[in-house]
């Protein structure tokens, strides 16, 4: 009889390590690229007005008061 164990949980504690790995990777590229910062929002904002030049709608207007209040 063959005992399966061992591999199976060197392939669980691999996969976790790989996947904590990216996981951490990718946290660091985004702080460096400034997706945390406090204008991360902005490209957003940005561009909804963009979408909206020209078209002014109670919908755009209510987007606009509320990113003033926070």
């Amino acid at each position: 009889m063959t005992d399966y164990t061992y591999p199976s949980v060197y392939f669980s504690y691999l996969f976790f390590l790989l996947v904590a790995g990216g996981a951490v990777y990718f946290f660091i590229h985004s702080l460096k690229d400034g997706y945390w910062g406090k204008d991360s929002e902005e490209p957003k904002y940005r561009m909804l007005e963009d979408e909206n030049d020209g078209n002014e709608t109670s919908l755009s207007n209510q987007a606009d008061t509320s990113r003033r209040t926070l």
